[in-house]
């Protein structure tokens, strides 16, 4: 079996690359400019495949054509940033390991996954099969995240926080010339935060000792994730990295430009799970040379921008990539330029026929 070990170093992230025309003679400095931002291709996918959209879920001809696409795209490797099932189905073993993995196998290239709120923060809910959230989550570690190596026919080698199978071994790290990439548990569901008044409901199998353990779980992984992800920088940065991408399920949710005199994230009590996140992020993107792309599903549209925590504060260097999903069966086509001035050129690929 062919396999793809992570190397010592790596370099940064990017964002958008221009268009470069060249009039006249081409110096030795602008082909040697050329040839290194030619890179390689990352493929970002998530959210799919959702069986209510009534697809034949990896078997429907949507994901069908999205495999046979991302199959024929020469890629180093693809990422799939959570979400197995749609968030009204059941929290079976085989929705959560079986069918995921044949899934994620059937595709040439190295496959990442990083878990989403569908496969355990929702479980809870009585259309999801009334599980307990957290037994929900070590099954997911114990069949999904039990190898050094990826999914995918040609698998990679990744790094892992924790041991194989148990806690906050769905933590990754792996590298390629230079650029590193990391994978967090960060889901949707306020990152399974439970806020007062927000735990019990009709629709819902949770007790108030559920959700007391709930919070302790995001209180410990949280700490955990802050910790993978400055030491991840460290490690970026010693190796001289000039890039650096973060994936997680999440949309953290960031203010809006386009609402100037409102900050979204001060007025919505249900993203407080990811602040402490974003805040270490920032932090470290100010320590960083590099560029830096967070990489996120959850809202199922695409979507490539500069987020802002604030009306006036603008991180330069980070770019965050919103993927596909649910009925919009397509993926994102990452090219990583590892000696370029932007690291990252990120494309949407929509599916012919899709």
């Amino acid at each position: 079996m062919k396999t793809f070990a992570p190397k010592a170093s790596l370099p940064v992230l990017g964002t958008l690359a221009g268009l470069i025309l060249f009039h006249g003679p081409v110096s030795a400095k602008e082909h040697d400019d050329h040839n290194n931002r030619q890179g390689f291709q990352v493929g970002l996918w998530g959210d799919l495949p959702y069986a209510k959209i009534g697809y034949g879920g990896a078997d429907g001809p949507k994901m069908q054509a999205l495999i046979k696409d991302m199959n024929n795209a020469d890629l180093e490797f693809s990422i799939f940033d959570g979400d197995t099932k749609d968030g009204s189905s059941l929290c079976t073993d085989a929705a959560l390991s079986t069918d995921p993995t044949r899934l994620f196998n059937s595709f040439v290239a190295p496959v990442v996954y990083v878990p989403g709120d569908n496969e355990w923060t929702d479980c809870h809910r009585t259309n999801n099969g009334s599980y307990n959230a957290l037994e929900r989550l070590d099954y997911v570690r114990r069949t999904m995240h039990n190898s050094r190596f990826s999914f995918g026919q040609h698998k990679m080698k990744l790094e892992r926080q924790g041991a194989l199978g148990q806690a906050y071994s769905e933590n990754t790290r792996w590298s390629k010339e230079g650029v590193y990439f990391v994978g967090l548990n960060v889901p949707g569901s306020d990152n399974n935060k439970v806020n007062a008044g927000q735990c019990l409901s009709s629709k819902s199998a949770r007790t108030d000792a559920d959700c007391i353990a709930d919070n302790a779980e995001y209180a410990q992984r949280n700490a955990q994730n802050l910790a993978w992800l400055s030491e991840s920088f460290e490690v970026a940065k010693a190796h001289g990295s000039p890039g650096l991408m973060i994936v997680i399920q999440a949309d953290p949710g960031f203010d809006w430009p386009e609402t100037e005199t409102v900050n979204e994230r001060l007025t919505n009590p249900n993203i407080d799970g990811y602040n402490d996140l974003l805040a270490r992020l920032v932090t470290e993107a100010a320590n960083f040379d590099g560029e830096i792309a967070l990489v996120h599903g959850d809202t199922h549209y695409f979507k490539i921008d500069k987020p802002l925590l604030d009306p006036t504060h603008l991180v330069a260097n980070i770019t965050r990539v919103q993927t596909f999903g649910e009925t919009n069966v397509h993926w994102v086509r990452a090219t990583v330029h590892p000696k370029s001035r932007n690291v990252f050129k990120f494309e949407p690929m929509i599916v012919p026929g899709n």
